[in-house]
């Protein structure tokens, strides 16, 4: 399957179980459903993003979801996860560029991430699309302590 059998649309809150199924299924230390209700429908900063399959086949209707902060002319990503059914078909790259196109939009000049020391995969990916590091946060991620690099796109 290619990136053009997806559609990247702002997410919903229908969207919400399928996007916490998807956190769960990528992430050690998962946000819950309560916390993508409360970015959606109360932090006026936040922008999510999901990504559908377009055709009818049983399969998750989401397979993909991202999301970022806004705050003046930074935007900073705060997380992007891909379907482990539907990676390496270009889902990533569609969910970021769609946002930093989002983004640019809406006025921002740079936009920021940060990425676990370890998924050097995600790393290769957002210096595909321009992102530079920039710095790192130490014993970022609550799970295991491990290092964050922090990567920047100027817009």
């Amino acid at each position: 399957m290619a990136a053009a059998e997806f559609v990247f649309t702002p997410m919903t809150e229908s969207d919400i179980d399928a996007v916490g199924a998807l956190e769960e299924q990528c992430f050690a230390d998962p946000w819950t459903r309560t916390t993508f209700r409360h970015e959606l429908l109360s932090n006026q900063l936040a922008s999510y993003w999901v990504a559908r399959l377009c055709l009818s086949t049983g399969l998750p209707a989401v397979v993909a979801y991202g999301g970022y902060w806004l705050m003046g002319d930074e935007a900073h990503i705060v997380n992007v996860a891909v379907h482990p059914d539907f990676r390496r078909r270009g889902l990533g790259t569609l969910m970021v560029t769609g946002m930093v196109d989002a983004a640019r939009c809406a006025g921002a000049r740079l936009v920021t991430l940060e990425v676990r020391m370890s998924n050097r995969d995600a790393q290769k990916l957002y210096a595909r699309l321009g992102f530079v590091e920039v710095g790192e946060r130490r014993r970022y991620y609550n799970d295991n302590g491990e290092d964050a690099l922090l990567m920047t796109l100027f817009l």
